[in-house]
Order: C-alpha cells, then sequence, then structure tokens
C-alpha cells in the first residue's frame, strides 16, 4: 500500500461520520486516529516485553520512562494491555482513554493537543467509537510497511482533504515536496563535511513547522547522501493540531521531542537561546501580524539588534520578513567549531521590493545585504502550492559565504523549469522533477552567470532617493476683493500699505515695493498669497523671510539614484537636462551614513530577467475577432429558430 492508497481509504472511514457530524470536524476525529494507530503498530513487536517489565517493575520507585524505552525500542512507550482490535464494544470509550492514558507523556501529550477525549465523547454519543476504532486496526502502518516520509505524505494528503471539505487553508500547514526537496539540495548542498564526514551532527530548525515536512525532508535527504551523519530536528508550530503530528512523526523517527515547540514563534520564541546549523522554513504568506504587533514592536523598540527585530518593522499586512529575521537570528558564529548557518526560506514576491527607502521592509533588505547574508534568490513557477498560485521565491542566505560568492547575489530564475502534474491538487497544477531540482542545484553551485541565472554585486540592488525641488512661482493679483482679503486676514499697518496697490506682479519683490513695505513674516507671506496669489510657470521664483527660493510641493519629484553613482552627476545628467530649475534638496539625509539621499534596497526580478513579447500581428487579432463574432452569431441564430 503506498501513502496515496492509504490516504484514500482513510478517507473513506470518514464516510462513517456524516450525518452525527460535520464536514468541518472530520478530519479532528479521523487524524488522532491515525496517529494512534501508527504509534500502535511501532510498538507492537515489542509490547509483551514491555507489559512484562511494567509488571515487574511497577510498584517500584523506578522512573520508566529511563527504563522502558529501550524495551519498547522507540522514544516511547505503552503500559496498556489495549489495542485498538482489542476495546470491546461495551467499554469502549473507557478502555480507549484507559489505553492513551497509559503512553509515556512525550506521546500522550500529542493526543492532549488533538482534545481527542472531547471527540471521543461525542463519537460515543453517535454511536461511531466502536466501528472507527474497529476499522482503523485494521491498518498496517508499521514503519517498515509505510516509511515515514509515505506516512508524512499520508498525513498531508488527510489534512489537504479534510480542509478542503472544510473551506479552510490546507496549504498554510505543509510545502509541497518537491519545493522542500529543492530547498534542502540548496543548502545541504554545499556541506562537504556533513556529506562525507563520519558521526557528523548538525542542527535544522523550522519556525513555522507545520506537519513537520521539511525537517523529515531533510533528515532524508542528509541519510541519503552521508548514512553517517545525523540531522537533529528542532521546531516551532503554532496550530495544535499539526503541531501534534509532528511531534508524533518525529517520535516515531526516534528524536527527542522536547526540541519541537508549540506556540507563536514570533510572539515568544521558545528556543531563544539556540543557534543552528540550518535554517528551514515555508512562512505563511502575506498574514498580517497585528495580533503580535504589541510584543514584536516591543522587542524591536526595547532590544533593539540585540533582539530579533533591529533592523526595521514590516508593514502590519504581511509578516514574512519578520520571520526572515527571526531566522537570522539563530545563526551560528564562524569559528573554530562552527561554520556558521545556512538558511532557506521561501516566501513571496512582496518581501523583495515592497517599501521604498528608509521603509521597514528596505532597511530589512539593506541590513541583510550590507552583511553580506544574502547567497541567492530562486525564482520558482507558478502553481506550485496547494492553496495558491502566486509566485514565490527560495531565499538561500549564510553568515559564511564562500569567497568566491562575497558581495555578491545570485539570481535565478527558474518559472519556466515545471512539469504538469498527473492531476492538479487544489492550486498545485505543476511540480519540480528530480531533473529540473537537480539543473537549479548545479547552476547554484557553479555559480553560472548567463541566462537564467545571474550574479548582482550587493549595492546594485541598493540606491539613494534624493528629493527634487522646483520653485514656487507665484503670480499675485492685487484686487478690491483680493487686498480687502488680506486686510481682513492681517489687520495692521501692512494692510494700509496695500490698500493703494492694485494690479497684475510676476513676483513678491514686485508687490512689496508697490506697496512700500520692505520685509514680510512667514504669517504675512502665507496670507500674501492664499488671497492674492496663483500659479504661473511664468512668474519668478518665490522667496522666503531668509531669501531662499521656495520649493513648489506640486513638482516635487524623487529619484532614485543607483548607489554606484555620484547623485550630483546624476541630476545633472538625468534631471538638470529636462528641468533647468531644479535642485537637490540636502536636507534629506540618510540615518545611517549622514550622506544627501536616503538608502534604499529593492531586488526587482522582472527587470533582471525581462524578456521581450512583440505584440501578436494585427491579422492574427483579426482572425480571433471574426471567428468569435462567427460564434456569437451562430448561438444567436440557434436562439431565434
Amino acid at each position: 500500500m503506498n501513502q496515496q492508497n492509504l490516504a484514500a481509504d482513510i478517507w473513506n472511514i470518514a464516510d462513517t461520520l456524516r450525518g452525527p457530524f460535520r464536514q468541518s470536524e472530520f478530519g479532528r476525529v479521523i487524524l488522532p486516529f491515525a496517529v494512534l494507530r501508527r504509534l500502535e503498530c511501532v510498538l507492537e513487536p515489542t509490547k509483551k516485553d514491555v507489559l512484562a517489565q511494567h509488571e515487574t517493575v511497577k510498584s517500584s520507585s523506578i522512573d520508566l520512562d529511563l527504563l522502558l524505552p529501550a524495551t519498547a525500542k522507540a522514544t516511547f512507550y505503552n503500559t496498556s494491555p489495549f489495542s485498538l482490535a482489542t476495546l470491546g464494544s461495551t467499554s469502549t470509550r473507557a478502555n480507549l482513554e484507559d489505553y492513551v492514558s497509559r503512553f509515556s507523556a512525550n506521546a500522550r501529550q500529542v493526543f492532549e493537543h488533538f482534545e481527542f477525549g472531547k471527540w471521543l465523547e461525542k463519537l460515543e454519543k453517535a454511536n461511531r467509537l466502536f466501528l472507527v476504532a474497529q476499522k482503523f486496526s485494521t491498518f498496517d502502518l508499521h514503519p517498515a510497511t509505510i516509511s515515514n516520509h509515505e506516512m508524512g505524505l499520508a498525513f498531508e494528503h488527510l489534512i489537504r482533504k479534510f480542509a478542503e471539505s472544510a473551506n479552510d487553508t490546507a496549504g498554510e500547514f505543509f510545502t509541497p515536496r518537491d519545493v522542500v526537496r529543492l530547498v534542502t539540495t540548496l543548502i545541504f548542498a554545499t556541506d562537504h563535511d556533513a556529506l562525507t564526514g563520519d558521526g557528523v551532527i548538525r542542527t535544522v530548525y523550522d519556525c513555522a513547522a507545520g506537519t513537520g515536512g521539511f525537517l523529515s525532508t531533510g533528515i532524508e535527504q542528509v541519510g541519503e547522501w552521508n548514512p553517517n551523519a545525523r540531522l537533529v530536528p528542532y521546531a516551532q508550530e503554532l496550530n495544535a493540531e499539526t503541531y501534534a503530528i509532528c511531534v508524533a512523526d518525529k517520535l516515531i523517527q526516534g528524536y527527542d521531542t522536547k526540541n519541537i515547540k508549540l506556540g507563536d514563534t514570533l510572539r515568544d520564541d521558545q528556543l531563544r537561546n539556540e543557534r543552528f546549523d540550518y535554517c528551514l522554513a515555508n512562512p505563511p504568506f502575506g498574514v498580517k501580524w497585528e495580533a503580535v504587533q504589541k510584543e514584536v514592536q516591543a522587542e524591536h523598540v526595547n532590544e533593539g539588534y540585540g533582539g530579533r527585530f533591529g533592523p526595521g518593522l514590516p508593514r502590519v499586512g504581511d509578516g514574512s520578513l519578520l520571520f526572515l529575521m527571526h531566522l537570522l537570528s539563530k545563526r551560528k558564529p564562524v569559528n573554530a567549531k562552527s561554520k556558521g548557518t545556512r538558511i532557506g526560506i521561501v516566501l513571496s514576491g512582496s518581501p523583495l521590493f515592497n517599501g521604498g527607502a528608509g521603509s521597514g521592509e528596505s532597511e530589512i533588505r539593506r541590513w541583510i545585504l550590507e552583511n553580506d547574508w544574502l547567497e541567492a534568490i530562486v525564482a520558482l513557477p507558478t502553481d506550485l502550492f496547494y492553496n495558491t498560485g502566486i509566485g514565490t521565491y527560495i531565499w538561500v542566505l549564510s553568515n559564511n559565504k564562500a569567497p568566491e560568492r562575497k558581495n555578491l547575489v545570485q539570481l535565478i530564475d527558474a518559472t519556466g523549469m515545471h512539469s504538469p502534474m498527473p492531476k492538479s491538487l487544489g492550486s498545485k497544477r505543476k511540480r519540480l522533477s528530480d531533473e529540473q531540482i537537480a539543473e537549479v542545484a548545479r547552476m547554484q553551485a557553479a555559480l553560472v552567470d548567463k541566462g537564467v541565472s545571474k550574479l548582482f554585486k550587493t549595492t546594485e540592488f541598493g540606491y539613494r532617493r534624493i528629493t527634487v525641488e522646483r520653485p514656487l512661482r507665484i503670480r499675485f493679483e492685487a484686487t478690491d476683493a483680493s487686498v480687502a482679503s488680506f486686510n481682513v486676514a492681517t489687520s495692521d499697518v501692512h494692510a494700509a500699505a496695500m490698500e493703494s496697490v492694485r494690479g497684475a506682479f510676476d513676483s513678491i519683490d514686485a508687490v512689496l515695493k508697490a506697496a512700500g513695505i520692505k520685509k514680510l513674516t512667514k504669517a504675512h507671506l502665507k496670507e500674501l498669497i492664499v488671497n492674492m496669489g496663483s500659479k504661473d510657470p511664468d512668474a519668478q521664483p518665490m522667496r522666503d523671510e531668509k531669501g531662499n527660493v521656495m520649493a513648489d510641493p506640486d513638482f516635487r519629484q524623487f529619484e532614485n539614484v543607483p548607489l554606484d553613482q555620484d547623485i550630483h552627476e546624476y541630476f545633472t545628467k538625468d534631471v538638470l537636462s529636462h528641468v533647468p530649475d531644479a535642485w537637490i534638496d540636502e536636507s534629506k539625509k540618510d540615518d545611517k551614513d549622514g550622506h544627501v539621499g536616503v538608502v534604499g534596497y529593492e531586488i526587482n526580478f522582472n527587470r533582471y530577467f525581462f524578456r521581450y513579447q512583440p505584440p501578436r500581428a494585427l491579422v492574427a487579432i483579426d482572425a480571433d475577432l471574426k471567428a468569435i463574432e462567427d460564434e456569437i452569431a451562430g448561438l444567436l441564430g440557434e436562439v431565434t429558430e
């Protein structure tokens, strides 16, 4: 039985729940039973030995957690004589509750997070409990029959099916395995010691773990490349049910589940003091972080760069860059004991370019690029994910880049590299084949700089936003009405001076000369403009009370000057040649380096990989329109017959 057949058979059990249960509840019943049967099958070969040893030591003070896992040949155990097949039809719920309660604490918590007891009560009231238990007892879910990888896929398939039936967002909880495989290949392939050494141990962390697919695939891949290397997983997950599946999966694989945490990573980092060799994540796309805004802003203000969010905060509408900064806070220092940290994270397109110079998003990109942590970004095809068809990107980061990669970023446009799915799964209509994954990895490893792979200096993504001003030009018209309005507004000596002034003036100096006024205050100047002025491109530039040319805010523009260009040379060549009266507002300076112009960073993939598509020939367009007209005429003819 493969994972697809298994998932289909388990899904069919949901038919027994129709009526007493809503479709949205099917998954909350079926998933914990699937986990229970999986754990039961793992323990089945040693069950008699565990029960016998437990009987021997149960009245002693021996810590069962130190003794029974070795007997069970697993990291967990169960001391109940029951199984799903032997619960009985009369006291099914009591026996099943006893069965679950006698798991070791690390496995028992899985069912607590599923709120299993609540669903057992509802199943009993609906007279479905014994039937469901009996159906699950027939599945052979031992790892020798269904591998951990296949079981993980089966769980993900079930979650997706249940979520679709409840109109929910299944894709939030797991990443398609072809995408995961590409990410792990890009991250692990450069660690030659882990791939060839004996007894090598590495740590891997996922801050939005879902069902743990990223971790499982990473563990499997390193095991394939080097059976003598060991990858130790760490994770945190927000959703209790997917967390439970992740914990169960890692229990079966023999890992210490104390490293798998439940909770909101952005609000409460439960692995705060840990640092990792690898970080992998696919945080939710475009999700608002207003629920944790208070805690995140407090950390940003109070801890600065000593915390996770020192560089800045993105807009509340998308928290993707918060997860990226969180992962960067987990980097190991580069020294004799550590080669630093490699990070692979899947993000949507918005973190590449959202936010102008000085914004939180731009400052985060600046921090990353100026520290030279960004190694590569791979643009993925659309329609790769279960719950969205948007374009996505893999960011590869490292705080120990190879010498040949220093101050360089590699961009790979893999949007055209995909294979069709035999059958669409939600929004997933495309997949990455093993050959396509290998091709992307080869380009990345070889630092290819042609075609769909290009190399850029980190500074090429930066620019200075200069503020370009043009003079405020106002013509003044002194009429009976405008002079009267000015006099009412000022009611002082200037009012008397303006009484005899009439006519049109192309500058403020001409008005003041006619009135015999030597100088106006800022307030008087404002009133004069409001009551007598109107903009005129042929008028003389206005000057303030200090004699400085005043800027017209309606003509204010911003120019993004590449970092490797002198702003004055750029201004002379590209601005003054078009608007000779413009100037740079040199009071607008960057907060960090103090130079004129605010520094910004963005990575615009479309600009670097733009492919010109010539418009279709008019003859072809006309032919299509004619065909549509004929089709419409034919349909109308059928209606009128």
